[in-house]
């Protein structure tokens, strides 16, 4: 082990990622955290979602940010790139899944993971900040009617959250870890969570999990992308790899480190279509499950533009400040950008559930006939982030997919177990309706869920899943990899079921789990 570079790797900074740098640093290993995007500072995010070379991740277009929109084939998917990964654009939220999902999917025979994960979802919450939003605005009380309306008052309620309110806009010393953790700042309601928080409100990664781990010695290097990894030697593992990386934002320079363990933590997008492009070349003992049981956690986002003439600000507030559960298997959640960010409403179009394509067409060019006033507001209304509502809907119901290496994209998907994963799910569909009548609106959604049928998800997992061997899974319980030595994944690629719930915590909590399974360093040796 004192040959090689690091005891180590963790490919990617995300909530998996970061509980692996911290927990190992902490058990004595050298760790080095490698991530595809960048370091941000409260100044480097954007103003708005209009200022596209700070907010989107498309290096190759010269756009330098952190949000990144992938269109496959049957989904597209919203994701986090950056130091911090998906916790620089998220939307704060920590809800626990019910019931269901710790007793289904490909893992649910492994452990009672609802008694299990007890302890380490308790830690996840005291590590992220998590708090009870403490104030409700417009587009949280009006899912409250909503949920008057259908006689499910009982259960809306404010949603958990990794925010610091405090005093508005007041700098204190660390809150959370008696005074060893970095300066925070009150929360002041400006609903530009997710595009990044520039007031120093939002915990994300980079001031709890890796702030720690860099105090401990780990080493992050950002800008930088792995493409291959061997094992050292002839064997599973047991003598080290080495990992190979390029830069991800200009001039192409490859390097590599040796390490006696690795730790895939690049989210779905990152981890799945590395592992199948290593299972092809260096890795072959990989699980043939690779890819497969790619879950969007059932979703639906869909968009309402209110016209009302009352002044009702629709984008005061944290990106998501409460929840309602209509159903045992059904959330629903308001969700708001910030002032000015007003960049979806390019990517979006009337919502007609129907189908086949000519009928969605033919429903969009009616409510030209039916509503043209009222269509029309809401195209051209000014103040679009103030008047506009993303209702996000999840469910734990199941359904997976495939995802494949591309021909002629990097990656694509396939149908798999259920029904492809629909755009049109009644019963957003109906929350919808009622929401739009509510503060008189038009339902829109993201073009590809309307033209193409495909949803829209924040929330892609899977393609890595736990199961009790390799015919059935890629890594077993305590998240190691079949075939091979001190290898882990720890992202969203191992969630084994539907949570249909927001999945940081989980991903958290499990990562937490798997971290604990791994001996000290002076224990092993």
């Amino acid at each position: 082990m004192n040959k090689l570079d690091y005891d180590y790797v963790v490919i990617g900074s995300g909530f998996g990622g970061s509980v692996s740098a911290l927990r190992l640093a902490e058990k004595g290993y050298k760790v080095l955290v490698i991530e595809k995007g960048k370091w941000f500072k409260s100044n480097d995010f954007p103003k708005t979602n209009w200022q596209l070379k700070k907010w989107i991740w498309e290096p190759k277009l010269g756009l330098k940010g952190f949000f990144k929109m992938t269109f496959l084939n049957h989904v597209t998917i919203l994701s986090g790139v950056g130091v911090g990964g998906g916790s620089l654009t998220y939307a704060n939220t920590l809800p626990i899944p019910k019931k269901q999902f710790f007793n289904s999917g490909s893992w649910a025979s492994l452990n009672n993971w609802e008694t299990t994960l007890n302890s380490f979802y308790k830690i996840a919450y005291k590590m992220l900040g998590a708090t009870v939003n403490p104030t409700l605005f417009e587009a949280d009380k009006s899912l409250k009617r909503i949920a008057k309306e259908i006689n499910k008052e009982s259960k809306f309620e404010p949603a958990k959250v990794a925010v610091y309110f405090g005093e508005e806009g007041i700098k204190v010393n660390d809150p959370y870890f008696k005074g060893r953790g970095p300066s925070r700042t009150g929360c002041i309601f400006c609903g530009a969570c997710m595009t990044g928080c520039r007031h120093n409100a939002k915990n994300t990664l980079d001031k709890n999990y890796l702030y720690f781990a860099q105090k401990l010695g780990v080493k992050i290097i950002a800008e930088k992308e792995v493409f291959n990894v061997t094992t050292i030697g002839e064997n599973e593992g047991s003598n080290g790899y080495k990992i190979e990386y390029k830069s991800s934002i200009g001039k192409i320079e490859k390097r590599s480190v040796t390490s006696k363990g690795v730790i895939f933590s690049g989210g779905v997008l990152g981890t799945v279509p590395l592992l199948l492009k290593l299972k092809e070349k260096s890795l072959p003992k990989l699980s043939n499950c690779t890819g497969k049981n790619v879950r969007t956690n059932n979703e639906s986002l869909l968009l309402v533009t209110s016209i009302n003439k009352k002044s009702k600000d629709y984008s005061k507030g944290i990106a998501i400040g409460s929840v309602l559960h209509p159903d045992e298997n059904s959330h629903l959640e308001p969700v708001r950008y910030g002032k000015g960010s007003s960049f979806f409403r390019v990517l979006t179009m009337p919502y007609v559930p129907h189908k086949y394509l000519f009928g969605r067409i033919l429903g969009v060019v009616s409510l030209l006939f039916k509503y043209p006033i009222k269509l029309l507001k809401t195209i051209l209304v000014s103040n679009y982030a103030q008047k506009t509502t993303v209702l996000l809907f999840m469910q734990t119901l199941d359904s997976t997919l495939q995802i494949k290496l591309g021909k002629f994209t990097k990656i694509k998907t396939a149908k798999e177990h259920g029904k492809v994963p629909s755009a049109f799910i009644p019963k957003a569909i109906s929350l919808g309706r009622k929401y739009g009548k509510l503060v008189n609106g038009i339902i829109y959604a993201n073009l590809t869920d309307v033209l193409l049928g495909t949803p829209t998800t924040a929330h892609i997992l899977g393609g890595a899943v736990m199961g009790k061997n390799s015919t059935v899974g890629v890594i077993d319980k305590n998240c190691n990899v079949f075939g091979y030595k001190n290898m882990l994944v720890c992202d969203g690629s191992m969630i084994s079921a539907n949570p249909g719930v927001n999945p940081s915590l989980t991903i958290t909590a499990i990562t937490e789990y798997a971290m604990s399974k791994i001996p000290n360093k002076n224990n092993k040796e």
